[in-house]
């Protein structure tokens, strides 16, 4: 039983954070079952398990989150789909090659590409977004009546589309450590409408990637049936906080969390080989 609530925390604190930066909480969820796996249901998780697990409930963490932000009106479905059309089938070919890795090899990138994110997490504070004068040009007026106008590339949006689906279906991770920044800051998206299209983008590719998943064997489901009902109430208690605080405290902590996973998966990976 204490196994089970474990679970569900996870699920709500995991998504919380991932709605609040636009990360999909899968970052927290794949490490947490790869080092938790014999404290939580009492044998190992390996790691296509732990992400394959992950990438399915980011479908209940992001459609939660997706529409309490559609509700404020920041969520851009039009540049949304348009990511989703390279990131959907990166997605499925990313969960293809995530049960090729071998464990060490997944621990050891898996705890690279965090330390990375970390890394970004930390610059993006110090980092301006670029003035360049892109050929699409948007505009949206959320539900306060504010108008928001940024750009982007077409060609551009795809490539960044592919690159971040191929990573979230490789590390289960919902993408929107990478698409956040990149939005705000080549893009000039508003950080909010970039974190609440990033989580329309990551509901979208994670049906594709989790299928993947699903038809190679690699979900657990009596873990996802106690994550879920976490990831749906922490998908929405991290879209409510986001629309009433900065968030810094809350990144600040994740950073300091993605840092501790990093070292700990990295040291791990290196032991293993």
């Amino acid at each position: 039983m204490l196994e089970w609530i474990l679970l569900v925390l996870l699920g709500v604190v995991a998504a919380m954070f991932g709605s609040i930066v636009g990360l999909g909480g899968g970052i927290i969820i794949v490490p947490a079952l790869m080092l938790l796996g014999p404290q939580l249901i009492g044998a190992e998780i390996d790691h296509a398990t732990a992400v394959g697990t992950s990438l399915t409930m980011l479908i209940v963490t992001a459609l939660a989150s997706t529409l309490s932000y559609a509700k404020k009106k920041i969520v851009d479905f039009r540049s949304g789909l348009l990511l989703f059309i390279t990131s959907g089938p990166a997605a499925m070919i990313g969960s293809a090659l995530t049960g090729k890795l071998q464990g060490a090899a997944f621990s050891l990138s898996f705890g690279i590409f965090m330390l990375l994110m970390a890394a970004l997490l930390i610059a993006r504070d110090y980092m301006k977004p670029v003035t360049r004068q892109w050929p699409i040009e948007r505009s949206i007026t959320d539900a306060s009546g504010q108008v928001h106008t940024y750009g982007y590339g077409l060609l551009p949006l795809l490539l960044i589309g592919f690159a971040v689906g191929l990573i979230s279906g490789l590390f289960g991770i919902g993408g929107g450590s990478l698409f956040v920044p990149v939005m705000v800051l080549l893009f000039r998206f508003p950080p909010h409408l970039a974190t609440a299209t990033s989580m329309f983008v990551i509901f979208l590719s994670s049906i594709l990637g989790s299928g993947m998943h699903g038809w190679l064997g690699e979900i657990n489901y009596w873990l996802l049936l106690a994550l879920v009902p976490g990831a749906w109430v922490g998908g929405k208690l991290g879209a409510w906080v986001a629309g009433r605080m900065s968030g810094k405290k809350l990144l600040w902590l994740l950073r300091i969390t993605l840092l501790l996973l990093a070292c700990q998966l990295i040291i791990e990976g290196w032991m293993e080989l």
